[in-house]
Parts: structure tokens; C-alpha cells; sequence
């Protein structure tokens, strides 16, 4: 059982930038895959970035390609996500997940843990 808590969301204007984390429980953090996916009302939660067990792998959705970067620390059980240049668009809850991988996870059915989700708010 892995339990995710985000952290780091909040209001910022177009432009500005933010950095989410996540930090997980348990001693096999480094055993999982990371993701962090978005959700806006009436819409489908969908893929922003992953990151593999060893961090040495990353993968962007286009829409966030050159502004986000995900990045891990295994050793303190944490994911971030650096988010710069931040447009209207990006307003959503971002969540965390944990997936059984050994690569990386494209789609949020590969994800066995979720956490609570976190809102950013990006003002024009």
C-alpha cells in the first residue's frame, strides 16, 4: 500500500511558475513508477508527465512539453513538478500517482495509487 499526499498547488498569475510535490509513505518508493495527470470539471483526468522507477526516464504530454519538468527523490520518497511559463489552461486539480512499473505509465488505468489532488489556479 503506498499513500500520496500533493502539496505546492495555489494561484498564480500567466507566466509565473509553480512546483508541486508529492510525497509518498512506505519504504518501496522506488519500486514505482510516478505520474502526475490533471483534471478540470466535466472532463476526463488526463496525462501531463511520468517519470520511471530510477528517474532516468521521462515522458511529457505535448501540452506541457518545454514548460513542465518531473523530476524524483528516492530517497526522501518524493515526486515534483516543475511547472514554468503557466497559461489559463493548466487550471485543474493535478494529482499523483503510483504505478507498478518498470518504465513509465502513459495512462492513468496503469496507476495502482492516487492521491488526494492539489488545485492550481493559473489567473490571465
Amino acid at each position: 500500500q503506498v499513500q500520496l499526499v500533493e502539496s505546492g498547488g495555489g494561484l498564480v498569475q500567466a507566466g509565473g511558475s509553480l512546483r508541486l510535490s508529492c510525497a509518498a509513505s512506505g519504504r518501496t518508493f522506488s519500486s514505482y513508477a510516478m505520474g502526475w495527470f490533471r483534471q478540470t470539471p466535466g472532463k476526463e483526468r488526463e496525462f501531463v508527465a511520468a517519470i520511471s522507477r530510477s528517474g532516468d526516464s521521462t515522458y511529457y504530454a505535448d501540452s506541457v512539453k518545454g514548460r513542465f519538468t518531473i523530476s524524483r527523490e528516492n530517497a526522501k520518497n518524493t515526486v515534483y513538478l516543475q511547472m514554468n511559463s503557466l497559461k489559463p489552461e493548466d487550471t485543474a486539480v493535478y494529482y499523483c500517482a503510483a504505478a507498478r512499473l518498470y518504465d513509465l505509465g502513459l495512462s492513468r488505468v496503469q496507476y495502482n495509487y492516487w492521491g488526494q489532488g492539489t488545485q492550481v489556479t493559473v489567473s490571465s
